[in-house]
């Protein structure tokens, strides 16, 4: 019954093997289809109404009123497809379809010129509509719709909101998906119906629809549609959203886990010999764990177990550790953008050993950023905070009088539509200085400047738009190809695809430039190893197999945003893997990134900790998620192999 689907097996981690039409666009569904239709035959298909529907390599085409029916029912379903109209456009894509004593109905998702939307509708025997009822809007970040309004509510297409104009009139590195349906030429729609919850995203993005069915019972199969239209279908990819799987629990041969708690406290961890008694310990979320075992812990604020399927982490979205206060005991500061970021920066100031939870005190705010990180910006030999707040980029310090008062606030940037995804620090145009990174290019820091001097502004494309903001996690500044030149490297959407690597270019007068080498795209074709996978959202930078080049370290978060289909392919395995750096003069850019995998159920939370926490000379990798914290233990390359950790 299903001979039309080519059907595709699952290669590595979420990899692909697609037709070339989805090659050459270099799109693809955010989920591991079960089925890509191919063919030129309609077996396995069936009709309803008077609509012509023809197949030919890959491609569908109907025209009049009526529905092509896939074979297979289900009752959660996402559907990916590429389409075109000769004319306006009055189509869509009809879910959980169901027979009716006169008829047919079904959930719509309807495509038209100048309303993307989501219906309930009923059609005659004929496949003409006889009832259409609109169905309203279900909201984001959830897996269940809210119960209706008293006054109800009606279903209205995504439109994302205006961000803040770029400085001076200069132009924006990074372009958004563009809405409306493309006049000319192939659109992109993937609709995804879970439970109660109907979404739909168009070109990557530039439209989106999340309605309410009202109901999660009704099963059956999907349909393509065409109302007095002539609609082309092609790319059509299939899948059964009931069925999860995970593949088998996988630690790479270079690494020994230990899962120091299996609980969902924050994202991230910081490492600092909080005790003094010169072993490296672990803060995670309100955990101490104590070195060098980490199989003892000490709240540092009241522990409170997160709900990962419906909440957020309020205070651990990243977490830093240093001596703030100068006392010489290493304390910890939290940073969040829960509530609108008015959390801020918070410090919690190590007690010297007494037997308490510290004493927190709120230093900064608001943190627009996600992701923020520590650096000696100014060169004296203390670390910074680096963020993005209230539309500037910035650093903050303490001050050394009166460390636990609100630090002192530094923006470097004029106001702009700075992303809340994608941060780095690192001396760019090889001056000596730290300049900071953004999604939208970086900050060149003065030989000299006052503390209100704005520094200059170089837009580059260090982040990609897409269902939602651009930008990934940490961004790493290293020379990666050994011609002398810092490069930048970086994920390209913390709740997307992507991963590259941008050589710097220096020109005859000195202007700097950058190529772009992708590591991770969206097909198997384009990646590294071939593997692909979303939601990059923990990264970092460090030499994990000791050849004294910087690697690339980056996660998956699962659940990006919370439990639900707002981002693509949420139930993916959690992945985590170190990109090699391998300089080779043969590979574009002079570099080529290999991929090794560290785990398949942990993946990252907002960073990832690089850190050799038994001075073994083997680089340990720390991660927090959703499933608990994790410790890596990196093995030597050379010599005895040291105890290292307990296991799981």
């Amino acid at each position: 019954m299903l001979t039309a689907f080519r059907w595709v097996r699952q290669i590595g981690v979420c990899v692909l093997l697609l037709t070339s039409a989805l090659v050459f666009h270099a799109q693809s569904p955010s989920f591991t289809p079960d089925g890509v239709f191919q063919g030129s035959s309609l077996i396995g298909w069936s009709q309803v109404g008077d609509a012509k529907w023809t197949a030919s390599n890959g491609e569908i085409t109907g025209s009049g009123d009526g529905l092509l029916l896939f074979g297979k029912p289900t009752q959660d379903t996402g559907v990916y497809l590429q389409f075109r109209c000769d004319g306006a456009c009055n189509a869509g894509i009809l879910l959980r379809v169901q027979k009716t004593g006169t008829g047919t109905s079904g959930l719509l998702l309807s495509i038209q010129q100048q309303e993307l939307a989501g219906y309930r509708v009923t059609l005659d025997s004929s496949g003409k509509e006889i009832e259409r009822k609109k169905l309203r809007f279900a909201g984001g970040q959830i897996r269940f719709a809210p119960p209706a309004p008293p006054e109800g509510a009606q279903a209205r297409p995504f439109r994302r909101p205006e961000l803040p104009p770029m400085p001076n009139g200069v132009a924006a590195p990074l372009e958004h998906p563009k809405p409306g349906l493309h006049q000319e030429g192939w659109n992109e729609v993937e609709v995804l119906l879970d439970a109660d919850i109907l979404r739909a995203f168009f070109n990557d993005g530039g439209d989106a629809v999340s309605v309410a069915t009202e109901e999660m019972n009704d099963f059956g199969p999907f349909a393509l549609y065409t109302h007095g239209s002539t609609v082309h279908f092609r790319a059509i990819a299939y899948k059964d959203l009931g069925m999860k799987s995970w593949p088998r629990e996988q630690v790479g041969a270079n690494f020994h886990m230990q899962r120091v708690n299996q609980f969902y406290y924050g994202w991230s961890a910081a490492a600092g010999d909080f005790d003094h008694d010169g072993k490296t310990d672990i803060v995670s979320g309100p955990f101490i764990y104590f070195g060098p075992d980490y199989t003892r812990s000490r709240e540092i604020y009241p522990a409170q177990i997160v709900n990962a399927s419906t909440n957020y982490s309020l205070e651990d979205w990243v977490q830093l550790a240093a001596d703030f206060t100068g006392d010489g005991w290493a304390d910890v500061l939290t940073t969040s953008h829960a509530d609108g970021g008015k959390v801020g920066a918070v410090l919690y100031v190590n007690p010297k050993g007494e037997s308490r939870r510290w004493a927190k005190y709120s230093v900064v705010a608001p943190i627009d950023s996600e992701e923020t990180l520590l650096a000696d910006v100014d060169g004296d030999g203390k670390p910074e905070l680096v963020y993005m707040g209230g539309g500037y980029m910035c650093y903050a310090k303490p001050d050394p009088a009166n460390p636990t008062g609100k630090w002192t606030v530094h923006q470097v940037s004029e106001h702009g539509p700075w992303p809340a995804h994608g941060i780095g620090a690192g001396d760019v145009n090889g001056d000596g200085r730290v300049d900071i990174i953004g999604a939208y290019g970086w900050w060149e820091q003065p030989a000299q400047a006052s503390s209100d001097d704005k520094w200059k502004y170089h837009p580059a494309p260090f982040g990609r738009w897409g269902r939602t903001s651009a930008g990934g996690a940490k961004i790493g500044v290293y020379d990666i190809n050994g011609d002398g030149l810092p490069d930048v490297v970086t994920s390209m959407q913390a709740h997307g695809w992507g991963i590259t690597w941008f050589e710097q270019k220096r020109s005859s007068s000195g202007e700097i430039s950058f190529v772009p080498h992708v590591v991770m795209g969206r097909t198997a074709q384009e990646s590294a190893g071939g593997v692909i996978f979303t939601e990059p959202h923990a990264s970092t930078i460090a030499d994990v197999d000791g050849d004294g080049i910087p690697d690339f370290i980056v996660g998956k978060r699962y659940w990006s945003h919370l439990e639900d289909f707002y981002d693509p392919d949420p139930y993916g395995a959690p992945v985590l893997y170190v990109y090699r750096t391998v300089r080779d003069k043969s590979a574009p850019g002079g570099a080529r990134f290999v991929p090794e995998l560290v785990h398949n159920y942990s993946g990252g939370g907002s960073d990832v900790l690089a850190q050799d926490l038994n001075g073994d000379g083997a680089m340990d990798l720390i991660t927090s998620t959703r499933s608990g914290t994790y410790i890596f233990w990196g093995l030597p390359k050379t010599g005895s192999h040291k105890s290292k950790g307990g296991s799981r």
